[in-house]
């Protein structure tokens, strides 16, 4: 996979409309503030994220990787460039076909695990169904719920599930409907190492198993050595992307680029 940031932004283009791109960004551009105050987080930033791959985004703090990624969810707005959810062009989207696309087409998974403490577990994963008005699709339902092995906590409240029983709820949330694709923005930044890695199992399951598109920003990396690929941001463009890869790999390439800010 070819990622770029400017002069490929034609890679980008043809590899989504061959259909093997669940989101694609073409020299996408994000500016907060004017004049001194003008910060620059995305700097024409070229990229597409494959359907039925596990992606992770990684880069030191300030480097726009959850600009990029809400900005490709449609959680932030765009000042320049394009990003599209499939064949979705979301700059432009009226306010209301913008929560439509998130509600219909996007799984989302935070740190906090954002669950209703009066719901039991498998209302609060059917949640977003019930308010579009959708019935889920029981065999879908069920294949979710047997991978991230929930069956026999469905009638519990949040309250009565440990941090990582919640987070796999949140999870089964977002598989539920589903959606083209998921983002996770430290998705296990509140759990403790166990916790953490079954929900990454979890969601490295759905890609395998169930054909799911994860997106997953992260400072970790042994959560990203969960991923199939690692696309590394700093000042705002995209400066590596790595295959297959594993922790010590991955805090390798970060050393060398704290390493290169420092004697920049």
């Amino acid at each position: 996979m070819t990622t770029t940031t400017h002069a490929g932004a034609s890679t980008a283009d043809a590899q989504a409309a061959s259909g093997t791109a669940a989101a694609c960004a073409t020299d996408l551009t994000k500016v907060y503030g004017q004049g001194e105050t003008k910060v620059v987080a995305l700097d024409r930033v070229s990229v597409e994220f494959r359907k039925a791959e596990f992606t992770a985004i990684m880069g030191p703090s300030g480097s726009g990787k959850s600009t990029l990624m809400h900005c490709m969810a449609g959680l932030d707005s765009i000042s320049g460039g394009s990003a599209r959810i499939g064949d979705t062009e979301l700059t432009g989207l009226k306010d209301k076909k913008l929560t439509q696309l998130r509600r219909d087409r996007i799984g989302f998974i935070f740190q906090a695990f954002n669950l209703l403490p009066t719901l039991n577990a498998i209302e609060n994963i059917t949640l977003p169904m019930d308010i579009a008005g959708r019935k889920p699709d029981q065999e879908w339902l069920d294949r979710v719920l047997r991978t991230v092995g929930l069956a026999d906590r469905l009638k519990h409240r949040p309250n009565q599930l440990s941090g990582g029983q919640q987070q796999r709820v949140a999870v089964a949330r977002a598989l539920a409907g589903q959606p083209e694709i998921i983002f996770g923005d430290e998705p296990t930044g509140n759990l403790d190492s166990q916790s953490g890695a079954e929900v990454l199992g979890f969601l490295r399951n759905s890609v395998r198993e169930l054909g799911q598109t994860v997106v997953m920003v992260t400072h970790d990396p042994v959560a990203a050595s969960y991923a199939d690929r690692v696309v590394f941001l700093a000042d705002g463009r995209i400066v590596d992307d790595l295959r297959d890869p594993s922790a010590d790999s991955v805090l390798e390439r970060m050393k060398g680029f704290e390493a290169g800010r420092r004697t920049s």
